[in-house]
């Protein structure tokens, strides 16, 4: 069996690795459902091999540019032997099995965690216990580049074990991209060395409910070893009211009748102090979070406390803006992409940013397309592209918003390249984005309500869309997947009346 995967940049794609498989044949009728997300070709036969546990092992291709001693590959064939072989490692073994079968090697070239992955879905098991995998060639590759998962952790508190169990479950879909919004106007949990009042004033507890920087190192290397960077955002300058707890003089003093109302508005763009702050701020984080991408936010400011301060509008007359709000927003943003450029990152913001102030955008920036309405997103792809921009796309998966029945239908049926334009702006679409904002969410729901139905949106992402458009074809095959989360330990809720042969035990 072959098995090819490869990264892709934009549409176009090139050769990651290879999976050889040599094994001793056997003859069956039985075989696994598939593979989620469906790899781009899977030719399958009812050709099979048995798999011992106690005679199969995975070694380093002669060609691989990685060799022994990978830290990541090496951890990979651990935890994939324990995925592939559950009843093994957890000691309930078929005690009939044969200790004298021929070894079976699984050789890898490269770092190819997708690999791994779908093989491991190919291994099943019959009602006795054995191991067994059919002959199946694949070649595969990801459609887009940035296959991502947002998780909020500002509204509520998701504890760091809950976000590496959210990471297990990314590598198991082919997701690459943990977008953590760390902060938002609830609470502050991120703990900053260099302005630690942030979070011991911000956050909902000092102690129990921040992220402390250790943490933040632990869910970087988790996510690593699963081929998986780590995207932060410090969404402002609006979405910022924990900031000002703990940072003075930070949001803008709101005005009622000409005097201090005693509430606060955005981040005071008029003050020198303030770029200063976030300077400051934003060296540490791009220490912290080594990934090149930082995302910056950027939406849904709330123009009326600039509108209501006096010094503001004084500011705004000084630099020529007049009454146009969004031109003061425009030179906000414009000053925190400057830090954050000149710290090497790239970054990402929300589609207000293009929206209302296009100067401000550059091709070298990723814009987020968040408004939900299908008319509304595919005018803004088609706008955004035209302008040279690199877009990933949310809109379509704001998958906290929940319905009765089978509502991943929605969210598999989305056709992220069906606007209007040329092949070259839709070579500017690098991916899409599972959003799971967190007003009603935390530890107790996250992972039944995000699983299995962001995966869903993990092929659309992955596969081709014209063999990944019928959901009737999907259901058997995203059914027997859900039940291969159940098993890996992952509390994916059910898609419809059924069972799983091996049900959910519990914590």
């Amino acid at each position: 069996m072959g098995v090819m995967s490869t990264v892709s940049s934009g549409q176009h794609t090139r050769p990651m690795c290879y999976l050889l498989l040599l094994m001793i044949l056997q003859l069956g009728l039985h075989t696994a459902e598939g593979v989620w997300p469906l790899p781009q070709t899977l030719i399958s036969s009812t050709e099979r091999f048995h798999l011992s546990p106690q005679a199969f092992y995975f070694g380093y291709g002669r060609q691989s540019a990685a060799q022994q001693g990978c830290s990541v590959l090496d951890a990979a064939f651990k935890r994939y032997f324990a995925l592939i072989f559950p009843d093994y490692t957890s000691g309930r073994w078929n005690l009939f099995s044969d200790k004298n079968e021929s070894k079976i090697l699984l050789q890898i070239c490269l770092c190819c965690f997708t690999g791994l992955e779908s093989f491991s879905q190919l291994v099943y098991q019959d009602d006795f216990g054995s191991y067994f995998v059919n002959k199946t060639d694949i070649k595969d590759f990801p459609r887009f580049q940035f296959r991502g998962i947002l998780l909020d952790t500002s509204r509520h508190y998701l504890p760091v074990q809950a976000i590496l169990k959210t990471l297990d479950a990314m590598a198991y879909s082919k997701f690459n991209v943990f977008h953590w919004h760390i902060v938002d106007d609830p609470s502050f949990p991120y703990q900053s060395r260099t302005f630690p009042d942030l979070s011991s004033k911000g956050a909902f507890h000092p102690m129990t409910h921040i992220y402390t920087q250790s943490d933040v190192r632990r869910v970087i290397s988790h996510a690593r070893m699963r081929g998986i960077r780590v995207l932060p955002e410090f969404d402002s300058p609006g979405h910022t009211k924990s900031w000002g707890k703990g940072q003075p003089d930070l949001l803008t003093p709101c005005y009622k009748g000409g005097i201090p109302s005693g509430t606060f508005g955005p981040i005071n763009p008029a003050l020198p102090s303030t770029y200063h702050f976030m300077a400051t701020l934003f060296k540490e984080v791009s220490v912290v979070f080594p990934d090149s991408y930082i995302h910056l936010g950027g939406d849904e400011v709330d123009f009326s406390c600039w509108k209501s301060n006096p010094y503001v509008r004084a500011f705004m007359q000084k630099m020529g803006f007049g009454s146009d709000f969004t031109k003061l927003e425009a030179f906000y943003m414009e000053n925190i992409v400057n830090i954050t450029s000149a710290l090497n990152k790239t970054s990402i913001v929300w589609q207000d940013v293009f929206d209302y102030h296009e100067r401000v955008s550059t091709p070298q920036q990723i814009t987020h397309i968040n408004y939900e309405v299908r008319s509304t997103y595919y005018a803004e792809l088609s706008r955004m592209t035209k302008a040279g921009m690199r877009v990933v796309l949310a809109a379509p998966w704001y998958i906290n918003h929940i319905s009765y029945g089978q509502d991943w239908h929605n969210y598999y049926t989305v056709q992220p390249l069906n606007f209007s334009g040329t092949e070259e702006q839709k070579k500017l679409v690098i991916g899409g984005e599972v959003c799971m904002w967190g007003e009603y969410v935390d530890a107790t729901n996250l992972t039944p309500r995000l699983w299995p139905r962001a995966s869903a949106a993990a092929e659309r992402l992955w596969s081709d869309e014209k063999q990944t458009s019928n959901v009737d074809m999907a259901f058997p095959r995203l059914q027997d997947f859900r039940c291969k989360l159940v098993r890996r330990g992952i509390q994916a809720e059910p898609l419809y009346v059924g069972h799983c042969k091996q049900e959910y035990q519990g914590i």
